[in-house]
């Protein structure tokens, strides 16, 4: 499937350049579209290079935790509910840690604490599989949950959104979570059915409903609070959660009289290997992106669509978003530009500088994560990975859409 799906962003850009160059006379096509395939290539590495600082960390900090016990203890809070949504990994295996500890970062928005975490999990799943170059279910499930990670403090949308002169930069947050909650359930409802996961079990119904219960809590209290006290807030526990998680493995290694320095150190060399194990894949994917979306084929699936809706008698502000839900599987930064684009050109408290700002928080990159999560640990048979991925965005992004009519059409 990402084979296919690889290839056909390069044949659709040939296509399109080639209707451009034919019948429009636009001959810096081809141009755009080479400069587009080296910078994006110049990214990738920059990218990777500049994960590997923080990858020598966290993996330093996870042995730590092995070593120390406190991924135990997170594995055993939550070993009922990781059983049943992972049966292949055996009882104590260090991956049902890193899986805790990257959806508690994923929650909280530690994007430097959650890809390290995550990727170090996909290697200890990785050591379950009998076929190294297949995914399993468990990895499949694992990367879903991971595109669509719910997202309870998304500052970085509300800094955006201050920075173009929002009146209220904090007015997309309740908006925005009931989004990335809606394309979680649906990620975790499709790929159970594809793998017959039974979500019905009283266990997993209990842990969904003490999470949901847990999200409209913190969407109540943060809901209440004005701007600048909420803005302070989410930041005081984005850092104090990170620098919390490095204090108690440091406490629990150290009580148990694990050699600190050394046991960091052997962590930290893992996470140079897998950061450079990132490269080819990450390269092959933004290039990929990028000649795609230079040979001007965005612009004219858009212009489609709108003439379309137009044509149904449909609202049609919602497509003043589609760059953004296109983007947003592809390209983080992307999906980003996109955002801000259509923020400056329309505003931000527009209807369509509103929705962007609530996709963009609605899932993660479902095509990054799966490129540099199943790249790190050299899977090319995806499965049914890729179709759950996008299931979950295009969940998130109906949601993100009526939402956004709701409190704001």
């Amino acid at each position: 499937m990402l084979n296919k799906i690889w290839g056909s962003f390069f044949f659709v850009a040939f296509l399109v350049a080639m209707g451009r160059w034919l019948l429009q006379g636009d001959y810096e096509v081809w141009a755009a579209m080479v400069a587009a395939a080296f910078d994006m290539a110049k990214t990738g590495f920059e990218i990777a290079l500049g994960l590997t600082g923080v990858m020598c960390l966290w993996l330093g900090i996870m042995k730590l935790g092995e070593k120390g016990g406190a991924v135990d203890l997170l594995a055993k809070a939550f070993g009922p509910l990781l059983r049943r949504l992972f049966p292949d990994i055996p009882e104590g295996h260090p991956a049902m840690g890193s899986i805790v500890m990257n959806m508690a970062a994923n929650m909280l928005g530690l994007d430097n604490a959650a890809t390290p975490l995550g990727l170090k999990a996909m290697g200890e799943l990785q050591e379950l599989n009998p076929e190294k170059d297949t995914a399993t279910n468990d990895q499949i499930l694992f990367l879903v949950i991971n595109t669509s990670a719910v997202t309870l403090i998304p500052i970085t949308i509300f800094v955006y959104r201050a920075q173009l002169g929002a009146a209220d930069p904090t007015d997309v947050f309740i908006p925005l979570i009931i989004a990335t909650y809606c394309s979680t359930m649906a990620g975790l409802v499709v790929t159970a059915t594809v793998q017959r996961l039974q979500l019905l079990d009283s266990v997993v119904m209990a842990y969904l409903g003490a999470m949901t219960l847990a999200v409209g809590s913190l969407v109540f209290y943060f809901s209440r609070l004005p701007r600048e006290v909420m803005e302070r807030q989410s930041s005081l526990i984005s850092n104090f959660a990170i620098f919390g998680v490095i204090i108690t493995f440091l406490f629990l290694a150290a009580r148990r009289r694990v050699p600190l320095y050394e046991t960091f150190v052997e962590g930290a060399k893992d996470g140079f290997k897998v950061a450079v194990a990132i490269i080819p894949y990450l390269v092959a994917m933004l290039v990929a992106i990028g000649v795609f979306r230079a040979s001007g084929a965005l612009d004219w699936l858009l212009a489609g669509v709108r003439w379309g809706v137009d044509g149904m008698g449909i609202d049609s502000r919602w497509v003043d978003g589609l760059p953004t839900i296109l983007m947003r599987p592809l390209s983080g930064s992307g999906a980003r530009g996109m955002m801000l684009e259509t923020m400056t050109a329309m505003g931000p408290d527009s209807f369509a500088g509103r929705l962007v700002s609530v996709i963009q928080g609605s899932t993660e990159t479902t095509f990054y994560v799966l490129a540099v999560y199943f790249g790190s640990v050299g899977i090319r048979n995806t499965r049914h990975a890729v179709g759950c991925g996008l299931a979950a965005d295009l969940a998130g992004a109906i949601a993100a859409i009526f939402v956004t009519y709701f409190f704001f059409g």
